[in-house]
């Protein structure tokens, strides 16, 4: 049985994945910002376990740590949550871009090198979860996709990196996805949300569960993946 920490299970992609990993009986750790959301989550999904800490403060994500257990195997750490602001450059704050770069770029950093060492031991997997802005930027995307941008760098590194230790790497990119994500930007840009023509979160799940389980002698670095409406 394989173990799996998780970010983002709470919806969206990360939901999905989450769940389909549960049902098939592997174990989970997922990742919850407070005490309230871990409980959320244990019901949502039951036996699995859980760590508290908050992706906004990445500085704090070590000491949060120092007083939980981690497991002692991680065969997979699956990077899924993200947040989005949308705004031009001229407006936008260093508060806004701080807030992107934490969640999408610094934490998941972070996170990776907290759990590096249970990686190596199992000759795990790091997923991390882009977006299509990790590989273009549009008008008014570019805290967004500068923190996707560098999630993109990360995991190049990472991947050169860990080789020697076995440490599989890889990218997925999204397009559009139906979420609580999607809704949100959709009202950002002042155009209403229709999830039917967005690709399913199932369906970016499915992506991301190939790249988990592809067999040994192969590896998937990046996948891209679009609407098909």
């Amino acid at each position: 049985m394989a173990t799996h920490l998780i970010t983002g299970a709470g919806s969206g992609i990360g939901a999905a994945v989450a769940r389909r990993l549960h049902e098939r009986g592997d174990d989970l750790v997922l990742l919850a910002r407070d005490a309230g959301r871990a409980r959320e989550l244990v019901q949502a999904y039951p036996g699995s376990r859980t760590l508290v800490g908050d992706l906004s403060t990445p500085d704090r994500l070590s000491w949060a740590f120092s007083h939980q257990t981690l497991p002692e195997r991680v065969d997979s750490l699956l990077h899924i949550a993200g947040v989005v602001d949308l705004g031009r450059v001229a407006d936008l704050t260093p508060k806004t871009w701080q807030a992107q770069l934490n969640v999408n770029l610094v934490s998941p950093a972070e996170l990776t090198r907290l759990v590096l060492p249970q990686l190596r031991v199992s000759r795990g997997t790091v997923i991390f979860v882009n977006s299509g802005a990790g590989l273009n930027a549009h008008a008014e995307w570019g805290a967004y996709a500068a923190s996707k941008h560098g999630l993109k760098a990360l995991a190049d590194a990472l991947r050169q990196e860990e080789k020697e230790h076995g440490v599989r790497v890889t990218s997925v990119y999204p397009g559009r996805t139906a979420s609580p994500m999607q809704a949100k930007v959709h009202q950002q840009e002042g155009k209403e949300y229709d999830p039917t023509r967005w690709i399913d979160p199932e369906s970016v799940a499915t992506t991301i569960l190939t790249a988990l389980d592809l067999p040994r002698d192969a590896d998937i670095h990046d996948l891209t993946v679009r609407p098909g409406r």
